[in-house]
C-alpha cells in the first residue's frame, strides 16, 4: 500500500506524520513550532524527510495559502506565515515527488472521502478558526478555480467599511466568522478592549444575557454566510471545522439557512475527520494524483 509523508504548515504549528491510501495515520505525529524564517520551515522540513522518505512514495503537504492547480506552489501566502513563504521551492526539499493544497481544501477532501461529507456530490467545508477557510466540492471534484484560489470565502458581508480582514480588503466573511471577529463583536458591545472569546464562551455557558447576546450576534453572521453561499452552491451539506465550530449551534443554523435559502434545504454538520484533517486529505490527494 502507498504512503504519503505528510505535513501540515499552519503559522503556529507544523505537524508531520505518514499516512496510507487510505488515510490511515500510521505512524506518530510530530510537532514543531512553526520557524520565523523562511530558512527555519525549510529545515524543519527537511529533517523530518531525511528521515522518512525512504519509508514513502510521495511528501504531501497541506499549507496555509492559495496553492496552484498544478499543486506545485503557493502562490497566496496568508498574514500569520513568514514574508515571503510563497518563495519557498518545496520540491527541492525532497527526491521524491511533492504535492502542495491549501489547508482547508485539503481538509474538505478528507471530510469528503472520509468524514462529515461522505457520499455526498455538492458539499462545502468552512474552517471557523483565527481565520476563515473554505473548499467545495462539486460531483467528486475539487472546485480550484482559474488560478487555484477559490473557496477562500473573502466575499464582502457589508458595503460600508465596518471591518478591515486580514487580507487587506474589508468586511470578508473572515472578519465577522473567525474567532477574533467574536471577540471584535464583544468589545464594540461592551466598549471593553480587554474582553477576550474565551469571556464570550464561559459567559454563555453560565447563562450571561450580554454575552450570549454577543454570541448570538457572531453566530448570525456566520448564518448570513452560510445563506449565500448555498444560494450560490446548491449543496448538499456545509460542513464547519476549526476551533471555533464546536461552539456554535449547528441544529440552529441549519433551521435558520433553510429557512432563507431559496435553493433546496441542506445540512449544516460539524466536521468528523478529526484534527489531523488538513494532512490525511494532502496525502489522499497527492496518492490520487500520483498514482
Amino acid at each position: 500500500m502507498k504512503k504519503a509523508l505528510a505535513f501540515d504548515i499552519g503559522g503556529t504549528k507544523i505537524y508531520s506524520t505518514i499516512i496510507d491510501e487510505e488515510g490511515k495515520i500510521i505512524a506518530d505525529i510530530d510537532k514543531f513550532s512553526t520557524p520565523k524564517t523562511i530558512e527555519g520551515i525549510k529545515e524543519t522540513l527537511k529533517i523530518q524527510i531525511e528521515r522518512y522518505e525512504q519509508d514513502v512514495d510521495i511528501i504531501a503537504i497541506s499549507t496555509a495559502g492559495d496553492v496552484n492547480n498544478e499543486n506545485t506552489a503557493v502562490i497566496g501566502s496568508t498574514g500569520n506565515l513568514v514574508k515571503g513563504y510563497r518563495t519557498i521551492d518545496f520540491h527541492q526539499l525532497s527526491s521524491k515527488h511533492v504535492f502542495l493544497e491549501n489547508d482547508a481544501n485539503a481538509a474538505a477532501w478528507a471530510e469528503y472521502k472520509l468524514g462529515a461529507s461522505r457520499g455526498t456530490n455538492v458539499s462545502i467545508m468552512i474552517t471557523l478558526g483565527t481565520g476563515v477557510g473554505g473548499g467545495i466540492i462539486i460531483n467528486g471534484k475539487l472546485f480550484k478555480g482559474k488560478s487555484g484560489a477559490a473557496g477562500e470565502v473573502h466575499f464582502k458581508m457589508y458595503p460600508d467599511k465596518r471591518r478591515k480582514c486580514t487580507c487587506g480588503s474589508w468586511d470578508c466573511f473572515e472578519a465577522y466568522a473567525s474567532g477574533p471577529a467574536l471577540k471584535r463583536d464583544a468589545e464594540e458591545m461592551l466598549n471593553n478592549p480587554d474582553v477576550t472569546t474565551y469571556d464570550v464562551i464561559d459567559g454563555v455557558k453560565n447563562g450571561n444575557e450580554k454575552m450570549i447576546e454577543i454570541f448570538e450576534r457572531w453566530q448570525r453572521d456566520i448564518t448570513i454566510g452560510l445563506i449565500g453561499l448555498a444560494n450560490l452552491f446548491d449543496p448538499d451539506c456545509v460542513v464547519l471545522s476549526g476551533s471555533m465550530a464546536q461552539f456554535v449551534d449547528v441544529k440552529k443554523i441549519e433551521e435558520a439557512v433553510n429557512q432563507e435559502i431559496i435553493t433546496a434545504p441542506t445540512s449544516i454538520r460539524l466536521a468528523a475527520a478529526g484534527n489531523y484533517s488538513g494532512m490525511i486529505g494532502a496525502a489522499l490527494l497527492g496518492l490520487e494524483k500520483t498514482a
